[in-house]
Protein backbone atom coordinates (compact mmCIF):
# COMPACT_ATOMS: atom_id res chain seq x y z
CA UNK A 1 0.00 0.00 0.00
CA UNK A 2 1.44 4.00 -0.58
CA UNK A 3 0.03 6.94 -0.72
CA UNK A 4 -1.65 8.46 -3.49
CA UNK A 5 0.15 11.58 -4.07
CA UNK A 6 -2.37 14.47 -5.92
CA UNK A 7 -0.24 17.67 -4.62
CA UNK A 8 3.37 18.30 -3.17
CA UNK A 9 5.50 21.08 -1.76
CA UNK A 10 7.93 22.03 1.02
CA UNK A 11 4.98 22.50 3.34
CA UNK A 12 2.23 20.25 2.49
CA UNK A 13 0.94 17.58 0.53
CA UNK A 14 -2.40 16.56 -0.64
CA UNK A 15 -3.31 13.01 -0.90
CA UNK A 16 -5.93 10.92 -2.06
CA UNK A 17 -7.07 8.50 0.59
CA UNK A 18 -8.78 5.36 -0.67
CA UNK A 19 -11.74 3.88 1.63
CA UNK A 20 -11.04 1.56 4.19
CA UNK A 21 -7.87 3.43 5.28
CA UNK A 22 -8.01 4.73 8.92
CA UNK A 23 -6.19 8.38 9.08
CA UNK A 24 -4.28 7.33 12.56
CA UNK A 25 -4.20 4.57 15.09
CA UNK A 26 -6.02 5.31 18.68
CA UNK A 27 -3.20 3.80 20.41
CA UNK A 28 0.40 2.82 20.27
CA UNK A 29 -0.67 -0.84 20.02
CA UNK A 30 -3.26 -0.36 17.12
CA UNK A 31 -2.47 -3.08 14.65
CA UNK A 32 -4.07 -1.72 11.49
CA UNK A 33 -2.09 0.04 8.96
CA UNK A 34 -2.99 4.27 8.72
CA UNK A 35 -2.44 7.11 6.78
CA UNK A 36 0.06 8.19 9.51
CA UNK A 37 1.76 4.87 8.77
CA UNK A 38 2.73 5.24 5.14
CA UNK A 39 3.57 9.10 5.66
CA UNK A 40 6.34 7.72 8.69
CA UNK A 41 7.38 5.48 6.19
CA UNK A 42 8.18 8.50 3.06
CA UNK A 43 8.68 11.80 5.63
CA UNK A 44 9.99 10.23 8.89
CA UNK A 45 10.72 13.91 9.61
CA UNK A 46 7.06 14.60 10.55
CA UNK A 47 7.27 13.01 13.39
CA UNK A 48 6.66 15.08 16.64
CA UNK A 49 4.88 17.76 14.46
CA UNK A 50 1.63 18.36 16.03
CA UNK A 51 -0.38 20.63 18.12
CA UNK A 52 1.45 21.72 20.32
CA UNK A 53 -1.07 24.15 21.70
CA UNK A 54 -3.12 21.65 23.87
CA UNK A 55 -3.92 22.85 27.07
CA UNK A 56 -3.27 19.80 29.22
CA UNK A 57 -3.13 21.60 32.44
CA UNK A 58 -6.82 22.50 31.57
CA UNK A 59 -7.54 18.82 30.38
CA UNK A 60 -5.33 16.12 32.29
CA UNK A 61 -6.97 13.23 30.76
CA UNK A 62 -5.32 14.58 27.36
CA UNK A 63 -1.56 13.06 26.97
CA UNK A 64 -0.41 15.57 24.12
CA UNK A 65 2.68 13.80 23.71
CA UNK A 66 0.66 10.63 23.10
CA UNK A 67 -1.86 12.45 20.80
CA UNK A 68 0.94 13.93 19.31
CA UNK A 69 2.69 10.77 18.23
CA UNK A 70 -0.08 9.32 16.47
CA UNK A 71 -0.95 12.19 14.70
CA UNK A 72 2.06 13.71 13.58
CA UNK A 73 1.45 16.21 10.72
CA UNK A 74 -2.81 15.49 10.41
CA UNK A 75 -4.70 18.80 10.44
CA UNK A 76 -7.90 17.47 9.39
CA UNK A 77 -9.41 13.61 9.27
CA UNK A 78 -11.63 11.66 6.93
CA UNK A 79 -13.97 9.13 8.27
CA UNK A 80 -12.13 5.03 7.24
CA UNK A 81 -14.67 4.64 4.83
CA UNK A 82 -14.85 8.24 3.23
CA UNK A 83 -12.62 8.48 0.20
CA UNK A 84 -10.65 11.33 -1.18
CA UNK A 85 -8.70 14.54 -0.55
CA UNK A 86 -6.96 15.18 2.41
CA UNK A 87 -4.23 17.73 3.69
CA UNK A 88 -0.95 17.12 5.59
CA UNK A 89 1.68 19.35 7.25
CA UNK A 90 5.35 18.37 6.70
CA UNK A 91 6.37 21.10 9.16
CA UNK A 92 5.32 22.51 12.75
CA UNK A 93 4.77 26.19 10.84
CA UNK A 94 2.86 24.58 8.02
CA UNK A 95 1.09 22.83 11.00
CA UNK A 96 0.04 25.41 13.05
CA UNK A 97 -0.87 27.74 9.60
CA UNK A 98 -3.35 24.63 8.02
CA UNK A 99 -4.79 24.31 11.47
CA UNK A 100 -5.48 27.99 11.50
CA UNK A 101 -7.24 28.24 8.66
CA UNK A 102 -9.21 25.42 9.31
CA UNK A 103 -10.46 27.08 12.31
CA UNK A 104 -11.08 29.87 10.70
CA UNK A 105 -13.08 28.21 7.90
CA UNK A 106 -10.21 29.29 5.02
CA UNK A 107 -10.15 25.66 3.31
CA UNK A 108 -13.15 24.86 1.20
CA UNK A 109 -14.12 21.30 1.45
CA UNK A 110 -16.50 20.01 -0.84
CA UNK A 111 -17.58 16.22 -0.94
CA UNK A 112 -19.87 14.32 -2.94
CA UNK A 113 -22.69 12.11 -1.66
CA UNK A 114 -25.79 9.92 -3.00
CA UNK A 115 -28.21 9.68 -0.11
CA UNK A 116 -31.61 7.46 -0.42
CA UNK A 117 -34.95 9.52 -1.25
CA UNK A 118 -35.57 12.43 -3.67
CA UNK A 119 -34.40 15.92 -1.59
CA UNK A 120 -37.88 18.35 -1.71
CA UNK A 121 -35.05 21.46 -1.56
CA UNK A 122 -32.61 21.05 -4.93
CA UNK A 123 -30.52 23.30 -2.07
CA UNK A 124 -30.03 24.64 1.48
CA UNK A 125 -27.81 24.51 4.78
CA UNK A 126 -28.16 22.19 7.76
CA UNK A 127 -27.19 24.27 10.69
CA UNK A 128 -27.91 21.39 14.18
CA UNK A 129 -25.27 21.15 16.62
CA UNK A 130 -23.60 17.91 17.58
CA UNK A 131 -23.18 15.55 20.22
CA UNK A 132 -21.27 12.40 20.86
CA UNK A 133 -22.89 9.29 22.46
CA UNK A 134 -20.08 6.69 22.47
CA UNK A 135 -18.90 6.46 18.82
CA UNK A 136 -21.97 7.96 16.99
CA UNK A 137 -22.73 11.34 17.01
CA UNK A 138 -25.98 12.54 17.21
CA UNK A 139 -28.39 16.01 16.67
CA UNK A 140 -30.45 14.87 19.71
CA UNK A 141 -28.61 17.21 22.21
CA UNK A 142 -31.81 16.98 24.81
CA UNK A 143 -33.12 13.85 26.07
CA UNK A 144 -32.54 11.58 29.47
CA UNK A 145 -28.74 12.72 29.09
CA UNK A 146 -27.62 16.22 28.14
CA UNK A 147 -24.64 16.41 25.69
CA UNK A 148 -22.23 18.89 25.26
CA UNK A 149 -23.21 20.05 22.11
CA UNK A 150 -21.06 21.89 19.13
CA UNK A 151 -21.99 23.84 16.36
CA UNK A 152 -22.30 22.40 12.72
CA UNK A 153 -23.25 23.72 9.73
CA UNK A 154 -23.22 21.79 6.34
CA UNK A 155 -24.56 23.43 2.78
CA UNK A 156 -25.99 21.04 0.31
CA UNK A 157 -27.35 20.97 -3.20
CA UNK A 158 -28.69 18.17 -5.17
CA UNK A 159 -26.77 17.33 -8.58
CA UNK A 160 -29.05 14.50 -10.12
CA UNK A 161 -32.01 11.98 -9.15
CA UNK A 162 -31.56 8.59 -9.45
CA UNK A 163 -33.83 5.81 -9.65
CA UNK A 164 -33.24 2.08 -8.88
CA UNK A 165 -37.44 1.46 -8.61
CA UNK A 166 -38.66 1.41 -6.24
CA UNK A 167 -35.79 3.04 -4.68
CA UNK A 168 -35.40 6.72 -5.65
CA UNK A 169 -31.61 8.59 -4.96
CA UNK A 170 -29.94 12.19 -5.11
CA UNK A 171 -26.72 13.14 -5.50
CA UNK A 172 -25.33 15.85 -3.55
CA UNK A 173 -22.62 18.54 -3.51
CA UNK A 174 -22.27 18.80 0.42
CA UNK A 175 -19.44 21.43 1.49
CA UNK A 176 -19.64 21.21 5.55
CA UNK A 177 -18.45 24.44 7.12
CA UNK A 178 -17.59 22.75 10.43
CA UNK A 179 -15.58 19.94 10.93
CA UNK A 180 -17.35 17.80 13.51
CA UNK A 181 -17.41 13.91 13.34
CA UNK A 182 -19.68 11.92 11.24
CA UNK A 183 -21.06 15.49 10.74
CA UNK A 184 -21.68 15.29 6.82
CA UNK A 185 -23.56 11.58 7.70
CA UNK A 186 -25.44 12.59 10.86
CA UNK A 187 -26.44 16.13 9.38
CA UNK A 188 -27.68 14.16 6.35
CA UNK A 189 -29.83 11.48 8.03
CA UNK A 190 -31.53 14.60 10.32
CA UNK A 191 -33.32 15.44 7.37
CA UNK A 192 -34.79 11.99 6.43
CA UNK A 193 -31.65 11.24 3.49
CA UNK A 194 -29.00 8.91 4.76
CA UNK A 195 -26.01 8.14 2.83
CA UNK A 196 -26.04 5.02 0.87
CA UNK A 197 -23.97 2.41 2.00
CA UNK A 198 -23.53 4.03 5.70
CA UNK A 199 -23.90 1.00 8.54
CA UNK A 200 -24.03 3.22 11.06
CA UNK A 201 -26.74 5.86 10.27
CA UNK A 202 -28.67 4.71 7.53
CA UNK A 203 -29.88 1.25 9.42
CA UNK A 204 -30.73 -2.22 8.03
CA UNK A 205 -34.06 -1.11 6.00
CA UNK A 206 -32.18 1.27 3.27
CA UNK A 207 -30.19 -1.15 0.69
CA UNK A 208 -27.64 -0.09 -1.07
CA UNK A 209 -27.20 -0.84 -4.68
CA UNK A 210 -26.10 -4.38 -5.33
CA UNK A 211 -22.35 -4.60 -5.35
CA UNK A 212 -21.64 -1.20 -3.20
CA UNK A 213 -19.56 -2.21 -0.10
CA UNK A 214 -18.70 1.32 1.05
CA UNK A 215 -20.23 4.33 2.06
CA UNK A 216 -20.80 6.58 -0.79
CA UNK A 217 -19.27 9.93 0.23
CA UNK A 218 -15.74 11.11 -1.51
CA UNK A 219 -14.27 14.00 -0.68
CA UNK A 220 -13.77 15.65 -4.47
CA UNK A 221 -12.42 19.06 -3.90
CA UNK A 222 -10.03 21.26 -1.48
CA UNK A 223 -9.87 24.76 -2.42
CA UNK A 224 -7.04 26.77 -0.11
CA UNK A 225 -4.46 28.81 0.35
CA UNK A 226 -1.06 26.83 1.03
CA UNK A 227 1.41 28.25 3.34
CA UNK A 228 4.04 29.69 0.80
CA UNK A 229 0.75 32.16 -0.42
CA UNK A 230 -0.40 29.66 -3.78
CA UNK A 231 -4.11 29.48 -4.16
CA UNK A 232 -4.78 25.95 -4.98
CA UNK A 233 -7.92 23.87 -6.07
CA UNK A 234 -7.62 20.55 -6.25
CA UNK A 235 -10.14 17.84 -7.52
CA UNK A 236 -10.45 14.16 -7.82
CA UNK A 237 -12.55 11.98 -10.05
CA UNK A 238 -14.94 9.45 -7.94
CA UNK A 239 -13.47 6.05 -7.41
CA UNK A 240 -14.35 3.31 -9.88
CA UNK A 241 -16.58 1.32 -7.21
CA UNK A 242 -18.90 4.92 -6.64
CA UNK A 243 -18.82 5.28 -10.75
CA UNK A 244 -19.82 2.11 -11.25
CA UNK A 245 -22.74 2.64 -8.69
CA UNK A 246 -24.05 5.61 -10.18
CA UNK A 247 -24.02 3.62 -13.91
CA UNK A 248 -26.03 0.51 -12.25
CA UNK A 249 -28.85 3.14 -11.57
CA UNK A 250 -30.97 5.10 -14.24
CA UNK A 251 -31.06 9.01 -13.97
CA UNK A 252 -34.52 10.27 -13.07
CA UNK A 253 -35.11 13.38 -14.62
Amino acid sequence: MSLDIVYEDADCLVINKPTGLTVHKTSPDDPQITVVDLLLEKYPEIAGIGDHSMDSANSPQVNTDLVNSLRPGIVHRLDKETSGLMIIAKNQPAFDYLKALFKEREIKKTYLALVFGQLKNESGTIDLPLGKIGTKSTTQISGQKELTERSAITDYKVLEYYLLDPISYSLLEVSPHTGRTHQIRVHLKSIGHPIVGDKLYAGKRHLAPAGLNRLFLHAQRLAFTTPSGSNMVLEVDLPEELTNCLNSISIAR
